[in-house]
This record gives C-alpha cells, structure tokens and sequence, in this order.
C-alpha cells in the first residue's frame, strides 16, 4: 500500500517536471522582443527599471559575441544601445520620486548591475584590439560614471570618491627634440 503511494508520487512529480521544466528553462532567456513588451506595458517604475537593466544585459552580451565574431562595428552599436538601457533604467528610478536611501528596491538591482557590467566591460576590453577600443571605455566610463550617481543616491551622507576611469594609455611627448624622422 505504502509503496504504492510513493509510485504514485513519484509518477506524479515525473509529469510535473516534464510539464514545468520547459518553461522554467524558457523563463531565463526572454527575447529582446519580450522586453520591450513588458518595458510598454509596465507602470511600476522598479519593475521597468529591472526590465530595461534585463534589455541592457542582452544587448550586451550580443556585443560581447559580435566583438569575438570580429564585427567590430556591430559591437560598437550594441554597446552604444547597452548604455542607453542602462542611463534609461537610472532615469527611470530617478524619476519615480522614490528615496534609494529609504527604499533601496530597484536602485541596489541596478548598483549590483552596473557593478558587474563595468567587470564584462574591462574583460571584453582586454580582449578588443587597441584601436577598437573607444566604444568598449566609454560604455565603461558611462557605467561608472551611473553607478557612483546611484552610490550617492543609496548613500547620501556618505563622501563619495570619484569613479576610476579604464586604464587608456597616456600619449608621450618629447620636449624640445623635433618629432620629426629623418
């Protein structure tokens, strides 16, 4: 009798898995599409601010797979719509008239976020040729440039220092000898 209600259980579970399991493993990897659905159709602001942070982190990896495929210039775009996403999720939660302070929802998303996106960011570099550079420090430079905007909404009694940019290599001039080769 006993074991009769454990195969029942189990058979049970085994159909559960197989009914849920897909849409638990589709759940995870939202079309660009979706989000922009649900980025029109929301009206709470940390919700659209997490969708635009969950849009950003798609254009970025296409960027991140576009610059390792070597289209260059189709990981420039991707990044310029990266940081776009990104300014626009702060813009949202800066104006919703929320206090992060007060009520950090959405704000700590968003510093963990772009915290982890300055990391992809200076390891997609590394990997980016010298002169294709530009677009992956900006992108970079923008993300830090937010995140200590929110730092210092999160924290507002708190002295902030200033974002270290990406390391550019500095131009070298000679003084008074001629730059020109002979």
């Amino acid at each position: 009798m006993l074991w009769r209600r454990s195969i029942c259980l189990l058979a049970s579970l085994a159909v559960w898995g197989m009914v849920s399991l897909p849409g638990l493993c589709a759940f995870g990897r939202e079309t660009e599409e979706q989000l922009r659905e649900r980025i029109q159709s929301e009206q709470n602001p940390v919700k659209k601010a997490k969708y635009e942070i969950r849009l950003a982190h798609l254009e970025l990896q296409q960027a991140r797979d576009a610059y390792e495929q070597g289209n260059v210039q189709l990981g420039a775009k991707l990044l310029e719509a990266f940081a776009e996403h990104m300014t626009t999720s702060w813009k949202i939660l800066r104006d919703s008239g929320r206090q992060a302070a007060k009520q950090p929802q959405g704000f700590k998303e968003l510093d963990i976020s772009l915290r982890q996106d300055v990391r992809l960011l200076e390891d997609l570099r590394h990997r980016v040729a010298y002169f294709d550079r530009g677009p992956v420090d900006k992108a970079a430079q923008e993300m830090e440039r937010i995140r200590s905007e929110v730092l210092r909404a999160l924290f507002p009694g708190v002295k902030h220092r200033a974002p270290n940019p990406p390391a550019v290599p500095k131009k070298f001039v000679t003084s008074g000898a001629s730059s020109e080769v002979r």
